[in-house]
């Protein structure tokens, strides 16, 4: 009962996290570099931005099979329905449900942003805390971590600024809408922080709760 518990409060801040990404792709100020990535590549092909998310995120998984081999949780499979969960929710939010949401004040917009910015931070929180997978990204850093002897926090800011790097190459040689722009540095100044308040105080909230059922 207490695995279905924390299961579930996985799906429902997965659909948050949807949620919240779509709501920050709406605003349109600058999106997190792996997002930003997302994003140019969806505007070059015209495939849907949830879809290219989705096919990002499942090559991190297959890298983590092949960097890890045997040592690869088998749990950790989870991450592949999980990221077509979030592709499809991601679609649906930003291309159906938000489809006619207008913002043609730049102030409205900065708080659409900074609510999506604190909802995904809460989200993703909620899922660390949970700790039964990873996301593909953060799973696909930690195995290259254990295969170079890197620290998992330099390969992953180091992935972050090769993400940028590729979107503005992409923006600026095939002339695509920036999407990399002041959001991108209010994401990286505000989301870490925002995630260790959240976390802090989660722990203590779920695994009591858990620990009940």
């Amino acid at each position: 009962m207490q695995q279905v518990k924390r299961f579930s409060i996985m799906l429902i801040s997965m659909v948050f996290v949807a949620f919240a990404a779509s709501l920050t792709i709406k605003a349109a100020i600058g999106l997190a570099a792996w997002d930003a990535i997302a994003q140019s590549i969806s505007h070059i092909s015209t495939i849907q931005v949830g879809t290219i998310g989705m096919i990002l995120n499942i090559s991190c998984v297959i890298g983590q099979m092949i960097l890890l081999k045997r040592a690869f949780p088998p749990r950790q499979l989870l991450q592949i329905p999980i990221s077509i969960l979030l592709g499809t929710l991601i679609n649906y939010f930003y291309y159906t449900f938000f489809a006619s949401l207008n913002l043609n004040n730049y102030f409205f917009t900065l708080v659409i942003f900074l609510i999506g910015t604190v909802l995904a931070s809460f989200a993703v929180s909620t899922v660390m805390v949970l700790n039964i997978i990873t996301f593909p990204l953060e799973g696909f850093c930690m195995a290259l971590a254990k295969k170079t002897n890197y620290r998992f926090a330099i390969i992953r800011q180091m992935v972050d600024i090769l993400a940028v790097l590729f979107t503005l190459i992409l923006t600026f040689s095939l002339d695509v809408p920036m999407t990399a722009r002041e959001g991108t540095v209010i994401g990286m100044l505000i989301f870490a922080p925002l995630m260790g308040f959240f976390i802090k105080r989660l722990q203590p909230i779920i695994n009591l709760k858990t620990e009940k059922n």
